[in-house]
């Protein structure tokens, strides 16, 4: 009996504690495997993008008229010279062993050399990418800081006096093109003022005062459109925010306004702000031409234009890539900053 005993009990146990410990143990490997199944779809998905657009920029870059070696030399080029050329830019090769070759180059840096100054692409490219990286980051700061204000401002009260004036002002704001708001700044603020210099750049090697003093006139020609894109949807995740029962609940706690915008509905209606954020700043990096261009900024923008105006293809494609690459980085980024921001969204993708 003892024995027969002793054999029921001592079994039962260990079952039940190996069945507790097997719960926990599932349960931490599931959140685990879950979080690791976030990161490697947006690693995996964002790699595709990678090879997509790089196989379309190489097959565009085909589609020239009378090809890129023609292209390139213009109407100087013979016959000889178009093949000689074709020859050293390996594009008398088939398509995919073209494409194999050149992005095995691309992803250990070397972009190609251009044609028609004989330098690195990926050298100029790292020259003017500082440039076109303050100007977005200044611009992008300017708008995040004004629109993050003037949305807590206008949710406090939904159509009240303050949020129709700032509706009135983001409308303004996107009805302005940078091409036409431009101008008006530099004559405003540059020729009438003299507050900013109307042209140039100054690096900031030379001093942070001169530097941002060059920097923050074309910044806020591009701050003031993001400004209100980020203000409207802002404005609207945090009107819709400080409507849920949890809001209720905390304000039925006697927590101030203040502090429920601040704290409880601040973090879940920044959500969407994160996903268009990134979304600016990888468009803004290769969206500044217009900016650039007026007020002589050697950046990205400015060096796209040129190498169209020469027609070296080679310079275009390597900007072209170099820019898509940076934009795929930051939605990367920024999807695996979700997991951060709301654990949920975490969840829910490792599912």
């Amino acid at each position: 009996m003892t024995t027969e005993l002793r054999d029921e009990t001592g079994p039962s146990g260990p079952v039940e504690n190996t069945d507790a410990t097997a719960t926990g143990g599932s349960g931490i490997l599931e959140q685990l495997s879950g979080f690791s199944r976030f990161i490697v779809f947006k690693i995996g998905r964002a790699l595709l993008v990678v090879v997509a657009a790089t196989m379309l920029t190489q097959w565009l870059l085909g589609l020239a008229p009378g090809g890129v070696a023609q292209t390139i030399l213009g109407e100087s080029g013979t016959p000889e010279n178009v093949a000689a050329l074709n020859a050293e830019l390996g594009l008398d090769r088939p398509f995919f062993s073209q494409y194999f070759s050149w992005f095995g180059n691309v992803l250990h840096g070397d972009f190609g050399k251009s044609p028609i100054t004989s330098l690195p692409v990926f050298d100029q490219i790292m020259k003017a990418i500082p440039v076109t990286v303050e100007l977005v980051i200044l611009s992008v700061s300017m708008a995040l800081i004004l629109a993050i204000t003037a949305a807590m401002f206008a949710a406090r009260r939904p159509a009240g006096f303050v949020d129709r004036i700032l509706g009135s002002v983001t409308s303004a704001s996107l009805s302005l093109p940078t091409f036409v708001l431009g101008p008006i700044l530099l004559y405003f603020l540059a020729v009438k003022a003299n507050l900013f210099p109307i042209t140039g750049w100054v690096p900031l090697s030379s001093g942070i005062g001169e530097n941002l003093r060059s920097a923050v006139l074309p910044a806020m020609c591009v701050a003031i459109p993001e400004f209100a894109v980020f203000q409207r949807l802002f404005r609207a995740d945090l009107v819709s925010t400080l409507q849920e029962d949890y809001i209720d609940a905390a304000r039925a706690r006697g927590i101030s306004e203040n502090r429920l915008l601040r704290v409880h509905a601040f973090r879940p209606a920044s959500v969407s702000l994160v996903t268009v954020t990134g979304i600016s700043v990888g468009r803004l990096l290769g969206g500044t031409v217009v900016v650039e261009s007026l007020f002589v900024l050697p950046g990205i923008g400015q060096l796209l234009q040129q190498s169209i105006v020469k027609r070296d293809l080679i310079m275009v494609q390597g900007i072209v890539v170099f820019i898509a690459l940076a934009y795929v980085l930051i939605n990367l980024g920024v999807d695996l900053l979700y997991g951060v921001i709301d654990p949920r969204i975490r969840v829910r993708g490792g599912r």
